[in-house]
């Protein structure tokens, strides 16, 4: 890989409770160089979102940064004073939340939103402001943008709110845009159109994307790269092409298992999708050794006294586990 533009070295999410602090995201390494997609993927609970929060300097009490460096162009943003990241946010790193209904002001025109981004980042007047705001929702194709510039959130659907986060996300064309579950409140159809966009326009800028998703079907089509994240740690982490044809890990075998395939066996008038039994543990209660040992089929007795330490893949990819492969 190139230099990378964003690195998390060793990265720890600290979670206060009761007078205790618990590691909900512990030892998270990964690297994403400019222009690259890499997946992140694992089931809910598991740190993606505070992770993808930690990079954007947006973590709030009970959570906290327990350790770790996290870089951008070689320079540390994680200890940055509040006014330097909120001049980094929008600029050069950018977000789309899971759900925009909740992310977007239901008080503020889309259309304000949008060119608060360009008065605050890119200098500009309200009346040119507003005029790159129209501009910016015609690229994510929404129609009569003129006219949708002064409509509230909720007077727009699901896929439309969507879009204008897009919009938003990368108005002033930053470096690195973190997509969190950017698909899952939407329809296929919308779904694969919002996709679509994305990769465009991304495309077009050159930005970064951190994809945060658990549909294993759009991080194979987006992502060059990928990471399975798995109690608050990556377990495996390497090419999409050699994670989806050839995983490591028993719980990344586990996720590809569980995926529908035309031609399986139907019984019943059902296809049987196979399961990884158990579910994820709590922060508060993660076993000793390797933390997938319970619900994992290959356990062994070195897996109950040992933590796994990451063993080095191919092409900077990674897994941990005793008896990977």
């Amino acid at each position: 890989m190139s230099a990378p533009l964003l690195e998390v070295e060793n990265l720890s999410i600290a979670l206060s409770q009761g007078g205790k602090s618990y590691k909900a995201v512990e030892d998270v390494s990964f690297a994403i160089a400019s222009g690259e997609t890499l997946g992140l993927v694992g089931e809910s609970g598991c740190g993606k979102s505070i992770t993808a929060l930690a990079v954007m300097g947006l973590l709030r009490q009970p959570l906290s940064l327990g350790g770790g460096r996290i870089t951008l162009d070689g320079g540390d943003i994680h200890n940055l004073p509040p006014a330097k990241l909120r001049q980094l946010r929008g600029k050069r790193i950018a977000m789309i939340f899971q759900e925009p209904m909740t992310a977007l002001n239901p008080l503020s025109t889309v259309g304000r939103q949008i060119a608060e981004m360009f008065v605050l980042h890119a200098g500009a007047g309200w009346s040119e402001a507003t005029d790159r705001t129209v501009d910016a929702l015609r690229q994510v194709h929404v129609p009569s943008p003129e006219r949708r510039v002064k409509d509230f959130p909720h007077q727009l659907s699901g896929g439309m709110r969507q879009r204008v986060m897009i919009a938003i996300a990368l108005a002033c064309s930053p470096d690195l845009l973190i997509a969190d579950e950017p698909t899952t409140a939407l329809d296929v159809t919308v779904q694969a159109e919002i996709v679509d966009l994305m990769q465009e326009l991304c495309a077009a800028k050159g930005t970064a994307i951190l994809m945060i998703s658990h549909d294993l079907g759009l991080v194979a089509n987006m992502c060059r790269r990928v990471a399975v994240m798995y109690a608050g740690r990556i377990v495996e982490q390497q090419a999409a092409d050699e994670i989806f044809e050839r995983p490591q890990h028993p719980y990344t075998r586990g996720l590809i298992a569980s995926l529908p395939r035309l031609g399986a066996r139907i019984v019943h008038g059902r296809q049987r999708l196979q399961e990884i039994s158990g579910v994820v543990p709590a922060i508060t209660a993660f076993p000793a050794g390797c933390r997938f040992r319970p619900r994992c089929q290959r356990a062994t007795d070195i897996c109950q006294s040992n933590d796994p330490p990451p063993t080095p893949l191919p092409e900077d990819g990674l897994v941990r586990c005793h008896h990977h492969g």
